[in-house]
């Protein structure tokens, strides 16, 4: 297949891109040139994803079996997505996200249609463009994208909600490493009192997901992630074991909204933003929709003390 990928040229984007090409898919990756295909024998294009002007040129003459979206971020971004690629793509593959729940609080684990994204307002008119807004809007820029497609598209579309990431030694996250850095100095992790678990998944096994995904045909959102939820005690008791003499997990309970530098202090968000992975209400999701469709996960337990090694051999 002809498969262009948007944006995805580092974490797990590039590993999908490495296992696409493995499968013999031919690969053209798009994104603004700021940073290199993976591979010298990918073809690139470049071309702002923001610039409608752009993308039609640099698109001129050409069409897809499938687009990968790793980058779509705004329902500004999928609105000029579905009328750039009416008639290029047979079918788009949006990488989405876990976030889209982050308003729920559900005693057990969410299916796709806990979100009706025909009751999700859009709101193209937001300042989408301003990289300080879009980051503290991430779930919700995410939910609109995915409801501009769900009102209609001219071609087959799914999200992929990807769940939490780990693992991998160029996460360029620091979300891990947050953890890693603190149990081995000793210093306060800051937790809320009632502390949810969450859904995971491994770089290399979200990365083998998608390229399975390009190579489906299902629509509609689909939950992605490992079996077996977990705390951010699991997390620190992992990295406590392998740090070794030394190394220890301090869990401070604090206010919501509260900055790990101390009480008093406000963090950027009210839902989940005490420690990178400490949330305050619990939206894990079910992977049931994916397992039906085909695909086997692994649990949690198969892969954590892999991820923890990569976190903590990366921080040294």
């Amino acid at each position: 297949m002809d498969v262009l990928v948007i944006g995805g040229s580092r974490y797990f984007g590039k590993r999908v891109i490495a296992l696409l090409r493995e499968s013999g898919h031919r690969i053209t990756v798009l994104n603004r040139g700021t940073s290199p295909v993976p591979d010298a024998g990918i073809e690139h294009l470049v071309a702002d994803r923001d610039d409608e002007a752009a993308l039609e040129s640099v698109l001129a003459g050409r069409s897809f079996d499938v687009v990968l979206d790793q980058v779509c971020y705004t329902p500004r971004q999928a609105e000029t997505a579905r009328r750039v690629f009416a008639g290029r793509a047979r079918r788009y593959v949006m990488t989405s996200t876990v976030e889209v729940y982050e308003h729920e609080d559900s005693p057990v684990p969410l299916p796709e249609t806990a979100l009706d994204l025909t009751s999700v307002a859009v709101d193209t008119g937001a300042p989408w463009d301003d990289p300080a807004f879009r980051d503290a809007h991430y779930g919700e820029g995410k939910r609109q994208a995915e409801a501009v497609f769900a009102a209609g598209s001219p071609f087959a579309w799914t999200s992929v909600r990807v769940a939490h990431v780990l693992g991998g030694d160029d996460d360029f996250t620091g979300r891990l490493d947050h953890y890693v850095r603190r149990v081995r100095a000793g210093e306060p992790i800051a937790v809320p009192a009632v502390n949810r678990p969450a859904t995971y998944v491994y770089v290399e096994e979200i990365a083998a997901f998608l390229a399975w995904a390009v190579e489906a045909d299902f629509t509609g959102p689909v939950n992605a992630h490992s079996h077996g939820p977990l705390r951010t005690a699991d997390l620190c008791a992992e990295i406590e074991r392998q740090v070794g003499v030394g190394g220890r997990t301090v869990f401070r309970e604090v206010g919501v909204g509260e900055s790990e530098a101390g009480k008093g202090e406000v963090g950027e968000s009210a839902v989940g933003e005490v420690s990178p992975f400490s949330f305050v209400r619990s939206y894990g999701m079910d992977n049931s929709r994916a397992t039906a469709l085909g695909y086997s996960f692994t649990h949690s337990s198969e892969w954590l003390a892999r991820a923890v090694s990569e976190a903590v051999g990366a921080a040294r």
